[in-house]
């Protein structure tokens, strides 16, 4: 017995379609058999992450007296400033200040960028005063720098001397 077109038709077009029907349903497709791609860093922890480290080196630079690393965390903007009054008698650097301690107590998203509240410990002679400081950090391309410092506010902005020293923050 011989087959006849009419038979083998339908089975050849089934035969042909399977591919691409099983292709439609998933089987095959190594595109789906990946595992999913681990999501980045939210741009908010991101920032807050960027921040902290770019304050904190800052503060281990002041701690440690090292301009060139306190100046390698500020925005190229801060250079020619910072230059003129890191070592000055106000100055972050002064020789005359010694940093026993500096914190982080917050860090919060603001309008210029992330705002990094710290706590500073300054001695100078038998005297010790804990300083609110704000540093602004922001991104500048695909870096991150600090774009300015200011006074921190609330009732530490005028500090009394005092022999405690604030907690690290971790």
């Amino acid at each position: 017995m011989r087959p006849t077109h009419r038979r083998l038709a339908p089975t050849v077009a089934g035969l042909v379609l399977l591919p691409i029907a099983l292709v439609g349903c998933g089987i095959g497709d190594d595109a789906k058999e990946k595992p999913p791609a681990k999501p980045a860093r939210a741009p908010a922890e991101e920032a807050a992450a960027r921040s902290r480290e770019r304050v904190q080196a800052y503060l281990d630079a002041m701690t440690a007296k090292d301009v060139a690393a306190g100046r390698s965390q500020l925005c190229a903007v801060l250079h020619d400033g910072f230059d003129l009054a890191a070592t000055g008698p106000n100055g972050d650097f002064a020789d005359h200040f010694q940093v026993p301690e500096a914190a982080i107590t917050a860090i919060r998203s603001g309008p210029l960028g992330q705002e990094v509240s710290v706590s500073v410990s300054v001695t100078a002679g038998k005297r010790t005063v804990a300083r609110p400081l704000v540093f602004t950090v922001t991104r500048q391309g695909s870096d991150w720098c600090i774009a300015g410092e200011s006074p921190g506010g609330g009732p530490a902005a005028n500090p009394t001397p005092t022999g405690a020293t604030p907690t690290r923050a971790s």
